[in-house]
């Protein structure tokens, strides 16, 4: 029985942001002691929350990669609560963190097999060398993204910047495999 609608499961959000001011990360340390700062292997400092559970990377420029959220909203609010926690901790931040999203990675199931050799076939801007790797790579470009397609009718989508566009490339996607008849339901 074949299924209607893909399930998608957002698995990390990457945002960068900036406070647009150099930061002291050696003050840093001494108020936050569980914060990870080895400058000698890595120029940043790693500041974990658990509530969203994210890593954000801090620089001495004021630069902030945050990773790990689920969500557009809880990479956002990540950055805000990392700032604010500095705050507190008597660190001065003058403006509110710029913040932008890089990048959102999701994990899909079709709830079907893929015939990946017909695909690879059919599909443009698709490579598949299953000696390499064991999926297909497929380059979509409405909403910009790569899309990783396994036989098993899982994908991998990347390199989008919006919730909502991962929706649309994976129901795009699914609608072309549909269409080529490319899908095969148990």
């Amino acid at each position: 029985m074949p299924q209607t609608k893909p399930i998608v499961d957002i698995v990390n959000v990457v945002a960068s942001a900036t406070v647009d001011q150099k930061i002291d990360l050696v003050a840093i340390t001494k108020e936050f002691p569980d914060v990870e700062y080895h400058p000698e292997q890595f120029p940043g400092l790693v500041f974990r929350l658990k509530s969203p559970k994210t890593a954000t990377l801090i620089f001495s420029s004021g630069k902030m990669v945050c990773t790990g959220s689920k969500s557009e909203e809880a990479a956002i609010n990540a950055v805000n609560t990392v700032v604010q926690r500095l705050r507190k901790g008597k660190i001065k931040i003058k403006k509110n963190a710029e913040i932008t999203i890089q990048n959102i990675v999701a994990s899909v199931s079709l709830g079907g097999k893929v015939h990946l050799e017909k695909a690879a076939r059919s599909l443009p801007r698709s490579m598949y060398e299953p000696e390499q790797f064991p999926g297909l790579i497929h380059r979509m470009l409405d909403p910009r993204s790569v899309v990783l397609i396994f036989a098993s009718g899982k994908l991998v989508c990347t390199g989008t910047k919006k919730e909502a566009e991962v929706y649309r490339a994976v129901h795009n996607l699914h609608t072309l495999l549909e269409e080529k008849k490319l899908m095969e339901y148990e």
